[in-house]
């Protein structure tokens, strides 16, 4: 007989990627409503200029609150566009070029954002 180990079956990129679609749109709800509630409802609409961000940057732990916000929103929407390339795009070369021009633009968008974010004064 063998061991349990050999037959468990081996989790797949797929299945972390369902499993990070399940965790991160938990997460995204909250801290999305948290956001929302601090620039609408708390805080004037109207008064959100430089000046209210550099004062609410001035604190560390808002930074990394708007870089994971950035961070989770961009790989979540990225996974399910992958989903959705995988499943419409039926030509192999084109899927490939289709994800190329999407990974990369998704690249160039989280480093603007994190660079934004990081080096704002």
């Amino acid at each position: 007989m063998a061991p349990a180990r050999s037959r468990r079956s081996r989790q797949s990129f797929e299945t972390w990627s369902w499993f990070f679609m399940r965790v991160s749109g938990l997460v995204l709800v909250f801290l999305a409503l948290l956001h929302f509630a601090i620039t609408h409802i708390v805080n004037d609409v109207v008064e959100t200029d430089a000046a209210f961000v550099a004062e609410r940057w001035d604190n560390p732990l808002w930074r990394l609150f708007d870089w994971t916000l950035l961070a989770l929103a961009l790989l979540h929407g990225l996974n399910g566009l992958r989903w959705s390339i995988d499943d419409y795009v039926r030509s192999p070369a084109r899927r490939a070029w289709v994800k190329a021009v999407v990974y990369t633009t998704s690249g160039v968008l989280f480093a603007y954002g994190t660079f934004s974010i990081v080096t704002f004064t």
